[in-house]
Protein backbone atom coordinates (compact mmCIF):
# COMPACT_ATOMS: atom_id res chain seq x y z
CA UNK A 1 0.00 0.00 0.00
CA UNK A 2 1.48 3.36 -1.03
CA UNK A 3 1.68 6.31 1.34
CA UNK A 4 -0.48 9.34 0.67
CA UNK A 5 1.10 12.75 0.25
CA UNK A 6 -0.89 15.64 1.71
CA UNK A 7 -0.24 19.30 0.93
CA UNK A 8 -1.78 21.65 3.46
CA UNK A 9 -2.84 25.07 2.29
CA UNK A 10 -4.07 28.16 4.12
CA UNK A 11 -5.84 27.04 7.28
CA UNK A 12 -4.21 23.61 7.24
CA UNK A 13 -0.62 24.01 8.40
CA UNK A 14 -0.85 20.94 10.60
CA UNK A 15 -2.90 17.75 10.85
CA UNK A 16 -4.55 17.08 14.17
CA UNK A 17 -4.27 13.46 15.33
CA UNK A 18 -1.25 12.90 13.10
CA UNK A 19 1.21 10.65 14.91
CA UNK A 20 4.56 12.08 13.84
CA UNK A 21 7.29 9.51 13.20
CA UNK A 22 9.94 11.89 11.86
CA UNK A 23 10.55 15.11 9.98
CA UNK A 24 12.75 15.09 6.90
CA UNK A 25 14.19 18.05 5.02
CA UNK A 26 14.60 16.80 1.46
CA UNK A 27 17.32 18.38 -0.67
CA UNK A 28 16.31 18.78 -4.29
CA UNK A 29 17.95 20.05 -7.50
CA UNK A 30 15.53 22.97 -7.26
CA UNK A 31 16.37 24.16 -3.77
CA UNK A 32 14.55 23.61 -0.51
CA UNK A 33 10.83 22.83 -0.18
CA UNK A 34 8.53 24.94 1.99
CA UNK A 35 9.72 23.08 5.07
CA UNK A 36 10.51 19.61 6.36
CA UNK A 37 8.14 16.89 5.22
CA UNK A 38 6.37 15.28 8.15
CA UNK A 39 6.18 11.50 7.96
CA UNK A 40 3.65 9.94 10.28
CA UNK A 41 0.48 7.95 10.77
CA UNK A 42 -3.07 9.19 10.46
CA UNK A 43 -5.60 6.73 11.84
CA UNK A 44 -3.01 3.99 11.42
CA UNK A 45 -2.21 4.87 7.80
CA UNK A 46 1.18 6.21 6.78
CA UNK A 47 1.13 9.70 5.26
CA UNK A 48 3.61 12.42 4.31
CA UNK A 49 2.51 15.98 5.05
CA UNK A 50 3.85 19.36 3.91
CA UNK A 51 2.53 22.83 4.68
CA UNK A 52 2.66 24.61 1.31
CA UNK A 53 3.10 28.08 2.82
CA UNK A 54 5.52 26.93 5.52
CA UNK A 55 4.54 25.87 9.02
CA UNK A 56 4.25 29.48 10.14
CA UNK A 57 2.36 30.45 6.95
CA UNK A 58 5.19 32.77 5.90
CA UNK A 59 5.50 32.00 2.16
CA UNK A 60 3.11 33.83 -0.19
CA UNK A 61 1.65 31.85 -3.11
CA UNK A 62 3.83 33.45 -5.79
CA UNK A 63 7.02 32.70 -3.82
CA UNK A 64 6.40 29.01 -3.07
CA UNK A 65 9.07 26.67 -4.45
CA UNK A 66 6.56 24.38 -6.15
CA UNK A 67 9.21 22.42 -8.01
CA UNK A 68 11.08 21.55 -4.82
CA UNK A 69 7.86 20.63 -3.01
CA UNK A 70 6.64 18.16 -5.60
CA UNK A 71 10.13 16.75 -6.19
CA UNK A 72 10.46 16.11 -2.44
CA UNK A 73 7.30 14.00 -2.41
CA UNK A 74 8.63 11.99 -5.34
CA UNK A 75 11.94 11.47 -3.53
CA UNK A 76 10.09 9.98 -0.57
CA UNK A 77 8.28 7.49 -2.80
CA UNK A 78 4.90 9.23 -2.84
CA UNK A 79 2.72 8.44 -5.87
CA UNK A 80 -0.57 10.08 -4.77
CA UNK A 81 -1.07 13.64 -3.52
CA UNK A 82 -4.15 15.31 -2.09
CA UNK A 83 -3.64 19.08 -2.04
CA UNK A 84 -5.81 21.32 0.11
CA UNK A 85 -6.64 24.80 -1.15
CA UNK A 86 -8.69 27.70 0.19
CA UNK A 87 -10.63 29.38 -2.64
CA UNK A 88 -13.16 32.09 -3.36
CA UNK A 89 -16.54 31.07 -4.74
CA UNK A 90 -17.63 32.50 -8.08
CA UNK A 91 -20.70 30.48 -9.00
CA UNK A 92 -23.85 30.49 -6.83
CA UNK A 93 -23.34 26.89 -5.76
CA UNK A 94 -19.82 27.67 -4.48
CA UNK A 95 -20.86 29.50 -1.32
CA UNK A 96 -18.51 29.89 1.66
CA UNK A 97 -18.31 26.65 3.60
CA UNK A 98 -18.55 24.46 0.50
CA UNK A 99 -16.06 21.67 -0.15
CA UNK A 100 -15.24 20.91 -3.80
CA UNK A 101 -13.22 18.44 -5.86
CA UNK A 102 -12.47 20.40 -9.07
CA UNK A 103 -12.05 18.51 -12.33
CA UNK A 104 -10.54 21.35 -14.39
CA UNK A 105 -8.43 24.47 -14.00
CA UNK A 106 -7.42 27.59 -15.90
CA UNK A 107 -3.97 29.02 -15.25
CA UNK A 108 -3.68 32.82 -15.01
CA UNK A 109 -0.28 32.84 -13.28
CA UNK A 110 2.64 34.44 -15.10
CA UNK A 111 5.93 34.49 -13.16
CA UNK A 112 6.34 31.04 -11.60
CA UNK A 113 8.85 28.31 -12.37
CA UNK A 114 6.29 25.99 -13.90
CA UNK A 115 8.15 23.00 -15.38
CA UNK A 116 10.99 20.58 -14.77
CA UNK A 117 11.66 20.58 -18.51
CA UNK A 118 13.47 23.86 -19.16
CA UNK A 119 15.63 22.64 -22.02
CA UNK A 120 19.35 21.91 -21.82
CA UNK A 121 20.13 18.85 -19.70
CA UNK A 122 16.51 18.55 -18.61
CA UNK A 123 15.32 18.35 -22.20
CA UNK A 124 11.89 19.32 -23.49
CA UNK A 125 8.72 17.34 -22.86
CA UNK A 126 5.09 18.20 -23.55
CA UNK A 127 2.79 16.46 -21.10
CA UNK A 128 -0.85 15.68 -21.85
CA UNK A 129 -2.75 18.01 -19.53
CA UNK A 130 -6.23 17.65 -21.01
CA UNK A 131 -7.52 16.48 -17.66
CA UNK A 132 -5.25 18.08 -15.04
CA UNK A 133 -6.45 16.03 -12.08
CA UNK A 134 -6.25 12.28 -11.52
CA UNK A 135 -9.74 10.99 -12.23
CA UNK A 136 -9.14 7.88 -10.11
CA UNK A 137 -8.07 9.95 -7.11
CA UNK A 138 -11.01 12.33 -7.63
CA UNK A 139 -13.40 9.37 -7.53
CA UNK A 140 -11.81 8.14 -4.30
CA UNK A 141 -12.28 11.55 -2.67
CA UNK A 142 -15.90 11.73 -3.78
CA UNK A 143 -16.58 8.20 -2.51
CA UNK A 144 -14.87 9.02 0.78
CA UNK A 145 -17.05 12.11 1.19
CA UNK A 146 -20.16 9.95 0.78
CA UNK A 147 -18.83 7.51 3.39
CA UNK A 148 -18.10 10.36 5.81
CA UNK A 149 -21.41 12.11 5.16
CA UNK A 150 -19.69 15.23 3.85
CA UNK A 151 -21.35 17.16 1.03
CA UNK A 152 -18.93 18.04 -1.77
CA UNK A 153 -19.22 19.59 -5.20
CA UNK A 154 -18.12 16.75 -7.50
CA UNK A 155 -16.64 19.05 -10.12
CA UNK A 156 -15.59 22.62 -10.71
CA UNK A 157 -13.15 24.81 -12.61
CA UNK A 158 -10.39 26.34 -10.52
CA UNK A 159 -9.06 29.66 -11.84
CA UNK A 160 -5.47 30.11 -10.60
CA UNK A 161 -4.26 33.69 -10.12
CA UNK A 162 -0.79 35.01 -9.32
CA UNK A 163 -1.54 36.68 -5.99
CA UNK A 164 -0.81 37.59 -3.35
CA UNK A 165 -3.48 40.29 -3.76
CA UNK A 166 -7.09 39.27 -4.15
CA UNK A 167 -8.83 39.84 -7.46
CA UNK A 168 -10.87 42.77 -8.77
CA UNK A 169 -14.58 42.38 -9.47
CA UNK A 170 -13.89 42.84 -13.20
CA UNK A 171 -11.30 40.07 -13.13
CA UNK A 172 -13.76 37.73 -11.44
CA UNK A 173 -16.34 38.57 -14.12
CA UNK A 174 -13.76 37.59 -16.73
CA UNK A 175 -12.96 34.35 -14.92
CA UNK A 176 -16.65 33.45 -14.77
CA UNK A 177 -16.94 34.16 -18.48
CA UNK A 178 -14.02 31.80 -19.03
CA UNK A 179 -15.89 29.08 -17.14
CA UNK A 180 -14.28 29.29 -13.69
CA UNK A 181 -16.44 28.37 -10.71
CA UNK A 182 -13.83 29.18 -8.05
CA UNK A 183 -10.65 31.20 -7.77
CA UNK A 184 -7.44 30.58 -5.82
CA UNK A 185 -3.67 30.97 -6.04
CA UNK A 186 -1.93 27.62 -5.60
CA UNK A 187 -3.22 24.90 -7.94
CA UNK A 188 -0.61 25.80 -10.55
CA UNK A 189 2.06 24.87 -11.24
CA UNK A 190 1.52 22.13 -8.62
CA UNK A 191 -0.81 20.06 -10.77
CA UNK A 192 1.40 20.25 -13.87
CA UNK A 193 4.57 19.43 -11.96
CA UNK A 194 2.91 16.38 -10.43
CA UNK A 195 1.88 15.27 -13.91
CA UNK A 196 5.44 15.73 -15.19
CA UNK A 197 6.69 13.40 -12.45
CA UNK A 198 3.93 10.85 -13.04
CA UNK A 199 2.17 11.44 -9.71
CA UNK A 200 -1.58 11.18 -9.16
CA UNK A 201 -2.68 14.61 -7.94
CA UNK A 202 -6.00 16.10 -6.88
CA UNK A 203 -7.10 19.35 -5.26
CA UNK A 204 -9.60 19.41 -2.43
CA UNK A 205 -10.83 23.00 -2.31
CA UNK A 206 -12.78 24.62 0.50
CA UNK A 207 -14.59 27.88 -0.22
CA UNK A 208 -13.75 30.51 2.39
CA UNK A 209 -15.26 33.64 0.84
CA UNK A 210 -17.28 34.94 -2.07
CA UNK A 211 -14.96 36.12 -4.83
CA UNK A 212 -14.69 39.88 -5.46
CA UNK A 213 -17.99 41.42 -6.55
CA UNK A 214 -20.04 38.34 -5.65
CA UNK A 215 -21.25 39.78 -2.36
CA UNK A 216 -22.61 43.14 -1.21
CA UNK A 217 -19.87 43.38 1.40
CA UNK A 218 -16.11 43.69 1.15
CA UNK A 219 -13.99 40.59 1.68
CA UNK A 220 -13.33 40.33 5.42
CA UNK A 221 -10.30 38.35 6.59
CA UNK A 222 -12.10 37.49 9.86
CA UNK A 223 -14.87 35.79 7.87
CA UNK A 224 -12.26 33.98 5.79
CA UNK A 225 -10.56 32.70 8.94
CA UNK A 226 -13.92 31.45 10.24
CA UNK A 227 -14.59 29.44 7.10
CA UNK A 228 -10.99 28.18 7.06
CA UNK A 229 -11.70 26.53 10.41
CA UNK A 230 -14.87 24.94 9.03
CA UNK A 231 -13.14 23.79 5.84
CA UNK A 232 -10.06 22.42 7.57
CA UNK A 233 -12.22 20.37 9.95
CA UNK A 234 -14.17 18.88 7.05
CA UNK A 235 -10.97 18.17 5.17
CA UNK A 236 -9.49 16.28 8.11
CA UNK A 237 -12.66 14.17 8.26
CA UNK A 238 -12.46 13.56 4.53
CA UNK A 239 -8.82 12.48 4.68
CA UNK A 240 -9.65 9.99 7.45
CA UNK A 241 -12.25 8.46 5.10
CA UNK A 242 -9.94 8.53 2.07
CA UNK A 243 -7.06 6.56 3.57
CA UNK A 244 -8.83 3.18 3.87
CA UNK A 245 -9.95 3.44 0.23
CA UNK A 246 -6.47 3.81 -1.26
Amino acid sequence: MSRLGIIGGSGLTQLESLEIVRREMVRTPYGEPSGPLIIGKLDGHEVVFLARHGYGHTIPPHKINYRANIWAFKELGITKIVAAAAVGGIRDDMAPGKLAVPNQLIDYTYQRESSYFDGGDSGVEHIDFTYPYSQRLREILISAAEVAGIEVAKEGVYGVTEGPRLETAAEVNKFEGDGCTMVGMTAMPEAALARELGLDYVTCAFVVNWAAGRSDTIIDMKDIEKYMLVGSKQLRQLLAAVLPLL
